[in-house]
């Protein structure tokens, strides 16, 4: 936040508190008026920031999808570690659906669901944030392959696809049922399936 005019701040804050109430109700369900009642701020005073809805909803999607992308990365990227390590990190990182990482769970999921018919420009941001995740994913995998860390028989796109597939219907699906036990069989499932390519 250093560095950064009264202007810019009060625009982050609107962001970061927007895209709670985004993440948690919806793109389409959340009125400007929650989050004015949120930020106590006035109308004229948000759109001083955004042009108009469109433009705070199309920010906000930004946003959320770069914080989940940051915390993936960083979970991935993690301190040393082998490539196993580092794969086990982030499947670990899911395990608790009901607390999820981001409050209101993955933004990613949520919106690619939400925004299948009528947020097209949505859509496509999430399509290429969730093309960044499997390409983040499959470079570690094909990183461990060239390590002599897993066989080379280790199909790094089909694996990597289904991490990413199986953590977030697995989470959407915990919540919904509101346990955390399923996810917790499925990783540990997936951790043994990358441990026959050791």
């Amino acid at each position: 936040m250093h560095g950064m005019t009264k202007a810019e701040r009060t625009k982050q804050f609107i962001l970061e508190t927007a895209a709670i109430i985004y993440n948690e109700k919806g793109l389409a369900a959340t009125g400007v008026d929650d989050i004015l009642e949120a930020t106590q701020l006035t109308k004229g005073c948000l759109y001083s920031h955004f042009e108009n809805k469109e433009d705070l909803t199309l920010q906000v999607a930004d946003y959320l999808l770069q914080k989940s992308y940051e915390g993936m990365s960083k979970v991935l990227s993690g301190p040393g570690g082998t490539t196993k390590e580092r794969i086990f990190a982030y499947l670990d990182f899911y395990k608790t659906p009901l607390r999820p990482p981001m409050q209101g769970g993955c933004p990613m999921f949520n919106m690619a669901v939400e925004a299948d018919d009528n947020l097209p420009v949505v859509k496509q941001k999430v399509a290429e944030a969730l093309g960044k995740s499997q390409k983040l994913l499959v470079s570690l995998l094909e990183e461990g392959i060239k390590r002599k860390e897993f066989k080379p028989s280790l199909d790094a796109e089909a694996f990597a696809f289904k991490v990413l597939a199986t953590v977030e219907g697995a989470s959407v699906i915990c919540r919904s049922m509101t346990t955390n036990k399923p996810m917790q069989g499925i990783i540990k499932s997936l951790k043994t399936e990358l441990e026959n390519y050791i």
